[in-house]
């Protein structure tokens, strides 16, 4: 009787250990999956640029349709300030007349990095109608007030409209040439853009 209990004993530690056995490396094998999967997210992340990053490099489209005429918006493109502003039949006379083409610095846009080649015109633009801008004076990078109201009391009856750097007294047309004898040595900058159909622009994209 002493023997064969020994041998029940013995026939179940063995089943015990076996199923212990079993379930330490079925363990195991779970435990090192989830740990695998925690890796491989993080890394399949890193693999896909944040929503951020995107945001900040990616195109900025605008429909042209909600401007009336006079009225500017400012966007954002890659952290920057962008203008497009829907300028008004007076405001493009203005842009052609002589004795303002005499007191800007860069009338023809002669700088080729301030613009694209289809912004080195008259209008810095596309379409004369709209101007697209990034909204940084030249000179130290300010954001410069949009003052289209023509010969405004603060500036002088010769002032045709344009933008005036509250920080340093810059002055710009309304297509962003620069004044002569100002702090800005240079022109407003055009970003890339095109347009998607006749009233849809992409800022980021030509």
């Amino acid at each position: 009787m002493v023997k064969t209990l020994m041998t029940t004993l013995s026939k179940n530690l063995l089943v015990t250990t076996n199923e212990r056995r079993n379930f330490l490396v079925n363990a195991t094998i779970v435990v090192g999956a989830i740990g695998g999967a925690g890796l491989l997210v993080p890394f399949l992340t890193s693999m896909n640029p944040g929503a951020r990053a995107r945001s900040a490099g990616a195109p900025v489209k605008f429909d042209l349709g909600k401007l009336k005429e006079g009225q500017q918006v400012t966007l954002a493109w890659r952290g920057k300030p962008v203008w497009v502003l829907h300028r008004t039949p007076e405001m493009l006379l203005q842009l052609d007349n002589p004795q303002l083409l005499k007191v800007l610095s860069d009338p023809a846009s002669q700088n080729e990095a301030q613009q694209p080649d289809y912004a080195k015109n008259s209008y810095r633009s596309i379409h004369p109608g709209y101007f697209v801008a990034i909204a940084l004076c030249t000179h130290l990078g300010c954001i410069p007030n949009f003052r289209p109201d023509v010969a405004a009391k603060d500036l002088g009856d010769t002032w045709p409209g344009g933008y005036f750097c509250p920080c340093h007294g810059s002055r710009f047309d309304l297509a962003g040439r620069v004044f002569k004898g100002v702090p800005a040595p240079t022109n407003l900058v055009i970003p890339p853009y095109k347009y998607l159909s006749d009233t849809l622009i992409e800022i980021g994209t030509s």
